[in-house]
């Protein structure tokens, strides 16, 4: 037997041996991958089932959220709107004026008219002289003939004022302004239409403590200031400027550095010298104590004399004054009450009864020689009824020259009385008149005198 044929014999023996187990191992996989179907097939059912129950809860849930929603609209239609957040307060309005940003304006001030009838014994002042509109002591004729009464209207002593206060970057802040018109007439006269020139009165600033700009003078007491119809009342026994400074204030005690000016008179006498040399401000301080019975205060002031001039005779002198002033307003009874001022010193003329006498005189070898002075006030005012009050006031002031430097025509007193009614009908309006006699007197004897009636209408706004 060749090879061929007998390996063909043996695959087909083999074949024939191996046939029945390879038919068995073939029904048993058909067996086995029919059961893992039906496995599979039972796994699948049971995840669709579970798919089904979580697609249903949440289309309850959905349902129930449905419902809530739809309750909560019905019951926000049917209750009124929430309010909306209330917004930051404003600040208070202030009892008075208005506010802009961090500052309250205040504005305010009175208007006033005044008939002035003046009988002076030593000649009538030229029309639109400033002592026909308020009592100058030192401008009182002297030597003249008396011409008879002469009588004056005006609404000069007009006033306005303008202040603001505020809190800012948390220091306390202030201003003031506060013009009237008693000034002399401008551009015309009471022939046409009785013009008058606006003028500065007080304009300043304050932070906390401190005050800078145009303020009375700190060695006045102004709260003592009588009641009068003329504003400036007891002129010549009253400190009286107003002037630039600063100015620090604590509590009752204040002190400040003001305008220096020196008012001179020449050797021998004359016109009066207004020096423009001083290099150091004025000095003052003021201690001021209230109590229930009023107020009393105490000042001094302490300042430089200047005068210096260049040329032939050149003069380069200097000086020191010093003064002192107490003031008090004390309460008599429910509505009285009694005010008093008295001042002295050397060297302090310009602040006493409107420069009645100067700072110093200049001596024949240039050199500058204070002049000494002492004035002062006394006025009770008397409250009749609430509408009706009454002032009676006098005033003085006494000048001690040496005249050998000064002469004989330089003034040497003046002094003045005057009494009012005045009647309150409606707030802040009054009305009143007054009865003033005053009189200066000249180191060489000479005098002139005034006789006054003043009738006034003011109203306060």
């Amino acid at each position: 037997m060749t090879l061929k044929p007998a390996l063909l014999a043996g695959c087909a023996a083999l074949a024939l041996f191996c046939a029945p187990g390879l038919a068995q191992a073939q029904s048993q996989d058909v067996a086995g991958l029919e059961a893992r179907i039906a496995q599979l097939e039972a796994q699948l059912n049971e995840l669709k089932t579970a798919v089904q129950a979580s697609r249903a809860e949440q289309a309850v849930q959905q349902q129930a959220v449905a419902q809530d929603i739809q309750r909560i609209e019905q019951r926000a239609a049917a209750s009124p709107p929430a309010p909306a957040p209330a917004p930051a307060p404003a600040p208070a309005a202030p009892a008075d004026g208005f506010r802009i940003g961090n500052n309250t304006l205040r504005f305010g001030g009175f208007v006033k008219a005044d008939y002035i009838m003046s009988d002076y014994s030593g000649g009538d002042p030229a029309n639109g002289d400033a002592l026909r509109d308020f009592y100058l002591p030192g401008s009182i004729p002297v030597g003249g003939l008396d011409e008879g009464p002469a009588s004056d209207f005006n609404a000069r002593q007009t006033r306005f004022w303008l202040t603001t206060e505020g809190l800012i970057g948390g220091h306390r802040i202030g201003s003031r302004i506060e013009m009237d018109f008693q000034v002399l007439p401008g551009a015309g006269d009471q022939r046409t239409t009785s013009p008058s020139n606006l003028a500065l009165r007080r304009a300043f600033v304050t932070v906390d403590n401190w005050l800078f700009g145009q303020e009375w003078t700190n060695f006045q007491n102004i709260g003592v200031l009588p009641d009068t119809a003329d504003y400036i009342g007891a002129s010549e026994g009253t400190v009286f400027a107003r002037q630039v400074q600063v100015r620090y204030t604590k509590g009752p005690f204040s002190i400040s550095i003001e305008n220096p000016e020196t008012t001179l008179t020449p050797f021998g006498g004359g016109a009066r010298i207004v020096a423009d040399d001083n290099s150091l401000p004025d000095i003052t301080a003021r201690y001021t104590l209230t109590r229930p019975w009023g107020e009393a205060s105490v000042a001094g002031i302490v300042r430089q004399l200047t005068y210096e001039t260049t040329g032939l005779g050149a003069i380069d002198a200097d000086a020191t004054g010093w003064g002192l002033s107490a003031a008090a307003r004390i309460k008599v009874g429910g509505t009285d009450d009694l005010r008093l001022m008295m001042s002295g010193g050397e060297g302090i003329g310009r602040y006493i009864g409107l420069n009645f006498s100067n700072d110093a005189v200049l001596t024949a070898s240039g050199d500058l020689e204070p002049i000494g002075v002492v004035a002062g006030f006394a006025s009770y005012r008397h409250v009749w009824s609430p509408r009706w009050r009454s002032n009676l006031t006098y005033s003085a002031q006494s000048v001690d020259n040496d005249t050998s430097l000064t002469g004989a025509l330089v003034n040497r007193s003046a002094q003045s009385i005057r009494a009012n009614l005045i009647w309150t009908p409606l707030p802040a309006f009054d009305v009143g008149a007054e009865l003033m006699y005053g009189e200066r007197e000249l180191e060489s004897g000479a005098s002139g005198e005034l006789n006054r009636l003043q009738v006034f209408a003011k109203y306060g706004f």
